[in-house]
């Protein structure tokens, strides 16, 4: 089954260290980017000005991205200065301040160049999780080069798109088709409730992506299988979702013979909503199934002191809840897709626990929050191969998933 490369959505991309002279108007006031003449092996060696559409998004962690799409001068700096070589820079409007002056000096620029429609100028903090998840998406190096670098796509098809590499693209609104003709017919066959227009219970829709998942063993392999039923059951969701989206869409949204634009944006917000709700859910039944085909013994959703407690506590809320019973025999696991601020509620959770886990899927996480993780006892646990998008240093402290269980184990085997 395809699962896409960054080649079908991008030519190429390159990134650089900003300079106060493009983005602090104390400094200049030249509304320049510089030291991106590399870039014209995608923008093109004009000999006159050319105008260009670029979109200028900031990025930031925990905030929805603020995007002008505007437009942007490609030109010749050296233009008519014989003795010196081109270099081309892009100019931008002083629409685009809104977006720009948010950067400093210091903070990181990415040019994309998408196979269709203009140029994505995208800023972000330095050290931020934005930019660790960038830089592993596009498979860019942390340079401190002002300079760009890059790489092109149309020569190396890039990163295979899996399940973290499409959340990190839903950050540049890049949605990536998974749905699948072939497992649309599987699905309509199994599900009586798809045929009839809605999904299946998410435990027996999550059941069915694990026993579709024939590529990993999850005994041998427990990371890789929870990145692979992950995977699978979100393309089988979006699939379907797909599927009844495109049946209501034939329906139309009329009322009257007039617009039903409210019917309409509560449509779609549902579907948002949903998919939310269903990869969370997913989740925690994959975590489940692994815990337990590991014989392990916990209880999921228990309760502690709180009325949410932990979403998996070992051995069980018996245990917990008698207070004979050490705290060096329980332990606590959170479960999030993505972390973003929302891994201090953990920390609220199972009083008698002091140092406690959390299983996520996000890659990239950056140094500065997984310091804070650290400082307040709470051991992160990430699916061994998105280890590769932490730092060397961040790869040392987080546990992969195979070592989570040899941990447990080791710890509430046979209780």
């Amino acid at each position: 089954m395809k699962k896409g490369e960054l080649s079908d959505y991008f030519q190429g991309v390159g990134t650089k260290i900003l300079k106060g002279t493009e983005v602090d108007p104390t400094v200049s006031n030249g509304h320049e980017l510089q030291g991106v003449d590399d870039f014209r092996a995608f923008l093109g060696t004009p000999s006159e000005k050319v105008k260009i559409p670029v979109s200028y998004v900031w990025l930031e962690d925990d905030a929805e991205p603020s995007v002008l799409a505007l437009q942007g001068t490609w030109y010749d700096s050296r233009k008519g200065k014989s003795h010196r070589g081109p270099e081309y820079r892009l100019y931008y409007p002083a629409a685009a301040e809104e977006v720009i002056f948010r950067a400093r000096a210091g903070d990181r620029l990415f040019l994309c160049q998408p196979k269709d429609g203009g140029l994505l100028a995208l800023f972000c903090r330095r050290q931020s999780t934005v930019e660790r998840q960038l830089l592993w998406l596009f498979g860019l190096n942390d340079t401190e080069s002002t300079d760009i670098t890059q790489v092109d796509f149309r020569d190396d098809a890039g990163r295979p798109l899996g399940l973290a590499a499409r959340h990190v693209l839903e950050l540049l609104n890049v949605e990536v088709d998974t749905a699948d003709d072939d497992l649309l017919e599987r699905l309509l066959k199994k599900f009586s409730q798809a045929r009839e227009g809605t999904f299946p219970p998410t435990s027996k829709f999550s059941e069915f992506a694990r026993n579709a998942a024939t590529d990993t063993d999850a005994l041998e392999d427990p990371d890789g299988a929870l990145l692979s039923w992950m995977d699978l059951e979100e393309r089988m969701f979006m699939t379907l979702e797909r599927h009844f989206v495109a049946q209501r869409l034939r329906q139309g949204f009329m009322i009257d013979d007039e617009a039903d634009v409210e019917g309409f944006i509560s449509y779609s917000l549902s579907v948002q909503n949903r998919r939310k709700s269903r990869a969370g859910w997913a989740f925690g039944n994959h975590i489940d199934a692994l815990l337990t085909l590991h014989a392990l013994p916990f209880k999921r959703e228990a309760k502690t002191e709180k009325r949410n407690g932990p979403d998996f506590l070992f051995p069980g809320e018996e245990q917990y809840h008698d207070s004979s019973w050490p705290e060096t025999k329980l332990t606590m696991l959170a479960a999030k897709t993505t972390c973003k601020d929302r891994w201090r509620q953990v920390l609220a959770e199972a009083d008698r626990i002091s140092n406690k886990h959390l299983l996520t899927l996000e890659p990239g996480i950056s140094p500065t929050q997984t310091g804070e993780m650290r400082r307040a006892n709470l051991q992160l646990v990430v699916p061994q191969s998105l280890h590769q998008s932490y730092t060397a240093e961040q790869q040392g402290e987080i546990m992969g998933v195979n070592a989570l269980l040899e941990m447990l184990r080791a710890r509430h085997a046979g209780e």
